[in-house]
Formats: structure tokens, sequence, C-alpha cells
């Protein structure tokens, strides 16, 4: 298929954009031209100029599902596993880390928990694990668990609940951030029993929390039996990253 071969008219390529405007082909729309021009000077086959298409269609919508995915996310800010600083906890299991990125616990359903004081990268490496699994084609909610108990709360008062609660229950994970951090009264508590009850052995919750297990019915309004069954559930199929050291934040200021 020589340059000098190719044969086409105003109207031929009129209708061709038409067409491609028509079925949503916009890499294709984008790149014939150059590709035709490039299927001239290198005598492609039409199998190959169309595979070519074909795959930057494919390229493009896959990139553009990712970006919907961490989109819909609601990261407050992206992180990945490359900008988190090793050397500074005193005491993390990198390979079990570096392991769960591999993503075999969101077909296991299991719920990944990183349990660490304030400022050692919980949060940084869990909405790592999240992005990772967005980039693979999982869908993701990132939220507060002190923003799930009041969007939960709001949604009883108006009869809303179930619709609110899906939101919740519906994406593959579902990253539950500082529970701990306050404390929850027993509205509160049977609200996020419900989320982690329901997505027991249907879908993964990675989880960032300041307390140690023993000290959770803190958290829920010191309801121990509710307390119990929230970490028989939690932690039935679980990974557990303990991090200890001191605060990231204040790194500037101890090592002055």
């Amino acid at each position: 298929m020589n340059a000098h071969e190719i044969k086409h008219t105003p109207d031929d390529e009129r209708r061709l954009r038409e067409h491609l405007q028509s079925l949503k082909l916009t890499a294709f729309l984008d790149n014939y031209s150059t590709a035709a021009q490039q299927a001239g000077e290198k005598q492609w086959g039409y199998t190959h100029f169309l595979g070519q298409l074909a795959e930057a269609e494919v390229n493009a919508r896959n990139d553009r599902c990712v970006q919907r995915r961490i989109k819909l996310a609601r990261f407050p800010v992206v992180k990945t596993l490359d900008n988190f600083d090793w050397d500074w906890p005193k005491k993390i299991n990198r390979l079990q880390v570096q392991q769960l990125f591999a993503l075999s616990f969101i077909k296991d359903c299991a719920n990944v928990i990183f349990l660490a004081g304030v400022g050692l990268g919980k949060t940084h490496l869990s909405t790592a694990l999240a992005y990772q699994a967005c980039l693979k084609g999982y869908t993701v909610l990132f939220a507060s668990a002190i923003d799930i108990v009041n969007t939960l709360s709001a949604a009883c008062t108006t009869g809303r609940l179930k619709t609110e609660l899906k939101k919740y229950l519906k994406p593959d994970i579902l990253v539950m951030d500082e529970l701990g951090y306050l404390p929850v009264d027993k509205k509160g508590a049977d609200l996020l029993f419900q989320v982690i009850s329901q997505r027991y052995e249907h879908g993964p919750i990675i989880l960032t929390t300041n307390k140690q297990f023993k000290k959770w019915p803190e958290i829920f309004s010191n309801d121990s039996t509710l307390t119990s069954a929230v970490l028989d559930r939690l932690l039935h199929h679980a990974e557990t990253i303990v991090i200890e050291g001191k605060s990231y934040r204040m790194k500037d200021t101890i090592e002055e």
C-alpha cells in the first residue's frame, strides 16, 4: 500500500469523520490521518493499519475509565507507594505491605488494617493501595469514619438510609480512614456496624486507625458487645499492618 495508491475525496473524509463522531471513536478520529500517512510510508497492510487505530482507541478508553474511577474514589490526595519514606517508621513490615499491592486481598474479600499513631503514613499507604486498585480496574470509595457516620445519620432523619448505605456497599473497596480519632455515639456505632457487617465477605475494607484493638470499645460508645461483633467481622479475613515511630509531620522539628 504505497502513498500514491491511496485515493480519497474530501467527501470521503467528511463521511468518515461523521461516522467516527457518531460512534464516539474519539481516539480513532484523532489518529486516523497520521496512521494513514504512516501506513503509506511504511507499507502497512490494511489489518495492521486498523489494528493500530483499534489499539489507540482501546488505550484511550482504558485511560478514561481509570481517570473516572480515580475521580469517583474521592481521594483527598493521590498517593503512591513509590513516594513513601520507608526509613522513617521505627517499625514496619515492608515486605508485608509490598505484597498487598498484588491485590489478592480483593478477590479474597479480606480486609486490610493499618494501625499506627499520628503521622506515620497509614493514610498514605491506604490511599496508595486503593489507587493501585483503581489502576487495575477496581472501584473504590474513600471516606473518613466520622464522615460515614455523619452522612448515614443525616440519611436516617430523611428516610434515605438504605440509599446512602448502598454508596458504601457498592464499591469493590471501601477505604475507611481515621477510625478512632473521634468517638461516636451509640447510633453512630450502630451505623458503622451496618457498613462493616454488610461488606463482610462481600467486599474488602481498607481501614486506618490509631487505636489498638483492645481500646476499640472507646470508639464504639463503650459497647463491648458491639465492639466484639465489629472486630469479629473485620479480623476474620484481614491483614493488619502495625507501624511504630514518631510523626513524620514532626520530622524537621525532631531532627533539629
